[in-house]
């Protein structure tokens, strides 16, 4: 029988960490209808198809927790849902974007389910789930299904909208440091951090990479020319602007020559070992059709490489070879480049590919190489005869462990010329494990944003940690790149207790930015008056590098529809268990439902955080244990049970006794201060301040080590201070700060 087919009914992206996981997940609530009465082991022939379009389903643990975990549930029996998680999981890890989290989980409508996928990328995760679904039923219904081209779709969006092989090493490295980052563009520009503790990177380049630098590297005479009068050896080289002067200018420095266009990069442009004048003048030629002056240059004997240099060290160098085809007195030249050549795994038109593919057509100081020994792309190579295809730009061999100290000085000089804290370096030399001057070895070009990919991926060697050496340059051993961050998730005033959390940190002297209900703040400025209590908002007190500080009040919706703007926090807050409206809309109709989804707050604190809690609320009490941090009770009473023994066991709290605000740890007690002070009086009278969110604030201010006496000093003084709104005229105007409870 041929099945219905299965019903997406909603689909939404979970940019931060959310109700699944810490990472952006797609969630799909799908209906598979009539295939809640037939699980894969009921369906002749179903997870054989599936086994033979995808066999990478058998390396899947699954519930099981070893390799072909998977594959033993297909053969038991598991439903349509279960299975497109994996084939969504399958299909991106073939496209190269790998992932690993997954879940289907059952709602309380029958048949109706929740697939959530792990994704780097949205619209790649979106369409590897609608893929999902038709490979599914194509595989049930026993129809054909072209598994090849939709991993190839999928291949061509992953290299279209996902980050460069570069960018994403230094990302992952950064993350392996919990480093949070932060994906300014759709391009590779990166934000490495939070707030004023960030770095950016583009590609290869830094923030601290200097435009100035990199402009001089451009241009590879004033590099040559500045080189040269610091003492780094370099080949003689001249500008040139015509054939005919550039094979006078060849004679004179003495054959054979170089030829390369000014501000070339990857090797396009240039020619190699050049020695008659018909050769120099055809490379003038290509090299001038890369739109830039052209250079003669003295030829260096020897093997190109490439010297990594970060941040005044050598961290990875790379060898390059001659591309060459073999002939059998059969094939065309063009026949043998595609078979001996382009056939390598390792070459690809796609970024993430170490080498290019060979395209004479594209390639035209190939052409010249070919057409200087005598061959065209139509002509037949003789049996066992060898030519030379291309001399540079294949980069493959890694052979950092080689470098001679003097290269590695001289390289490492040559970017601080230049100065750049980022650079390739490429120099010739026939053995790098000797001394550079000594063989005739020299430097012929200092590349600003140099690719990583040779160094990441090497055909012969090693892969280099290179993302992890950037990351290493731009943040100090201990420096996570965060700020502290504090996030607050309940329904009992947290709009007030977060303006009051944000006060007492900018008295600290911190500049802190505030995202809640009555909109998003800078530094005590109103940016936006609208509710900031969704991602895109909240997520630009992050980026915004005057800040030393954030606040975040958060609503379970926000968790449930987006999730959070921020990776980890420093201190999570949870006044009560939320009471919120439209929970049922996300299959949220019971308390220990809603406790997964709170928890998420405590989730986040980091292992040196702290997470402070009402313990006269029994219901979140328990989610203490789910906590990597500290743990902090606050209570209305010294008296509270949980309180009461957390105290006791030597760790901190914040409670009312005789009347009084109480800091205390172990059988240690601060009196802060007296309720009937009468600035706390007002803010219990006027502003409606409850002593529950009193107790919140001064527990999340000694969370954050904020000394009591400035505690005490903030909380007088708050209400009273005067904000700034962003001006809607010419001119900003000063405005007394209101408050409703939340």
């Amino acid at each position: 029988m041929a099945f219905k087919d299965i019903e997406f009914l909603q689909m939404r992206y979970l940019r931060g960490p959310n109700f699944w996981t810490y990472r952006p997940v797609i969630e799909a609530w799908v209906d598979i209808g009539e295939l809640e009465q037939f699980p894969s082991d009921k369906i002749a022939g179903f997870a054989e198809r599936l086994q033979q379009w995808l066999p990478g389903l058998i390396e899947h643990r699954c519930g099981i927790g070893e390799r072909g975990g998977f594959v033993e549930r297909l053969k038991t029996g598991t439903w349509p849902a279960h299975i497109m998680e994996h084939v969504a999981i399958e299909l991106q890890t073939l496209a190269g974007m790998p992932v690993g989290f997954g879940k289907a989980r059952e709602t309380s409508q029958s048949g109706v389910y929740k697939v959530v996928i792990r994704t780097r990328q949205e619209q790649v995760g979106r369409e590897s789930l609608s893929a999902a679904k038709d490979l599914v039923m194509a595989a049930i219904n026993d129809q054909p299904y072209d598994t090849n081209a939709t991993v190839s779709k999928l291949k061509a969006m992953v290299d279209d909208l996902c980050l460069g092989p570069s960018t994403a090493c230094i990302v992952d490295a950064a993350s392996d440091r919990k480093i949070p980052s932060i994906r300014l563009t759709d391009g590779n520009l990166v934000q490495l951090g939070y707030g004023a503790r960030q770095r950016r990177i583009w590609t290869a380049e830094t923030d601290r990479t200097s435009a100035i630098a990199e402009s001089i590297s451009s241009d590879k005479d004033l590099t040559k020319q500045l080189l040269s009068q610091c003492g780094v050896p370099i080949p003689e080289g001249q500008i040139v602007d015509s054939p005919e002067e550039a094979w006078e200018v060849a004679q004179s420095m003495g054959l054979p020559v170089v030829i390369k266009p000014s501000d070339g990069n990857h090797g396009r442009g240039v020619a190699l070992d050049l020695n008659t004048a018909e050769e120099i003048k055809a490379a003038f030629i290509v090299a001038q059709g890369e739109g830039s002056d052209v250079i003669v240059e003295r030829f260096i004997k020897g093997e190109e490489h490439r010297v990594l240099v970060v941040g005044n060290k050598v961290v990875a160098v790379a060898r390059g070879e001659t591309a060459t085809i073999k002939g059998d007195g059969k094939s065309t030249v063009l026949e043998l480049i595609e078979s001996q050549i382009n056939s390598d795994p390792r070459r690809g038109e796609e970024e993430g590919f170490p080498l290019d593919t060979i395209r004479l057509s594209e390639h035209q100081h190939a052409v010249l190489e070919l057409q200087r020994q005598g061959l065209e792309g139509k002509s037949v190579l003789a049996k066992d005869r060898v030519a030379i295809v291309q001399r540079n730009g294949n980069m493959s061999n890694d052979v950092t462990d080689l470098i001679h100290p003097d290269i590695e000085q001289i390289a490492t000089l040559a970017a601080r010329v230049i100065g750049l804290d980022i650079a390739g370096i490429d120099l010739v030399v026939e053995d790098i494990s000797k001394p550079l001057a000594a063989q005739g070895g020299a430097i012929v070009e200092v590349n600003a944003g140099p690719g990583l990919l040779m160094h990441i991926k090497p055909a012969v060697g090693r892969p280099r940690p290179v993302g992890r050496a950037i990351v290493d340059h731009l943040f100090e051993y201990s420096d996570s790149g965060r700020i502290p961050i504090v996030g607050i998730l309940g329904s009992n005033q947290t709009r007030i207790l977060s303006e009051l959390v944000t006060w007492l940190l900018h008295l600290s002297g911190r500049r802190t930015g505030l995202a809640c209900s009555a909109g998003l703040f800078m530094n005590q400025r109103r940016v936006q008056s609208e509710d900031a209590r969704h991602f895109d908002l909240s997520e630009r007190i992050l980026i915004n590098r005057a800040l030393d500080a954030a606040v975040f009040e958060t609503t379970v919706s926000q968790i449930l529809n987006e999730g959070l703007p921020y990776d980890r926090c420093q201190v999570g807050v949870l006044t009560n268990l939320p009471v919120e409206q439209g929970l049922e809309q996300h299959d949220i109709k019971t308390k220990e439902q809603l406790l997964g989804v709170v928890r998420t707050q405590i989730d986040l604190v980091l292992k040196e955080g702290v997470g402070v809690i009402n313990a006269d609320d029994a219901d979140i009490v328990g989610l203490s244990e789910l906590c990597d941090g500290e743990v902090l009770y606050y209570a209305e009473s010294s008296e509270n049970a949980t309180l009461k023994a957390h105290i006791a066991n030597g760790r901190r709290g914040v409670y009312c006794k005789d009347a009084h605000v109480v800091l205390a740890r172990g059988d240690q007690e601060t009196m802060l201060f007296p309720l009937e002070f009468k600035p706390i009086a007002r803010l219990i009278k006027e502003e409606g301040l409850t002593t529950s969110t009193l107790l919140a604030s001064v527990a999340a201010a000694w969370a954050l080590d904020i000394q009591p006496l400035l505690i005490r000093a903030g909380l007088k003084n708050f209400g009273q201070q005067e904000v700034t709104s962003s001006p809607s005229g010419a001119q900003a105007k000063s405005v007394k700060k209101t408050r409703m409870d939340s």
